[in-house]
């Protein structure tokens, strides 16, 4: 899936992301998946705007104008708030191009303390090698 618009930010969502963790997300919440991943995207396409206005969404990694990011988010519908949701994106950003990749989409229960960090950044590392490379 993806999607571009003028001064917007392409988005993308990578099929790692989709094989290994949004089909479970896809499974348990069935339609109210579909409107959070919408959600997600439309987020993203606003990058600029969404880190401005958000404390949900955090710069991890760090490259000129190129991010790693960690964006909490909830499943649409449910009462929790999207810090306790425990729900989460890695997003690969650059600004210069104006594109966002989705690169994992994770739950606490995908992957969970303690060193919830490292573990992702592995998974990055392992299935990612060139955008990791950028950072390293």
């Amino acid at each position: 899936m993806s999607t571009a618009d003028g001064d917007n930010y392409t988005v993308s969502i990578e099929k790692y992301a989709e094989r290994h963790f949004i089909k479970s997300f896809s499974k348990k919440y069935k339609g109210a998946w579909n409107i959070t991943q919408i959600a997600i995207v439309e987020q993203f396409r606003r990058f600029d705007v969404l880190v401005g206005a958000t404390n949900n969404t955090e710069k991890i990694l760090i490259k000129d104008s190129q991010y790693i990011v960690k964006h909490d988010f909830k499943i649409a519908g449910t009462k929790e708030s999207t810090k306790t949701s425990g729900d989460r994106a890695i997003v690969y950003v650059d600004v210069s191009l104006r594109e966002c990749r989705v690169l994992l989409v994770y739950s606490k229960n995908d992957i969970s303390p303690p060193n919830e960090t490292q573990k992702w950044q592995a998974l990055i590392r392992e299935n990612y090698s060139d955008i990791w490379s950028k950072f390293s």
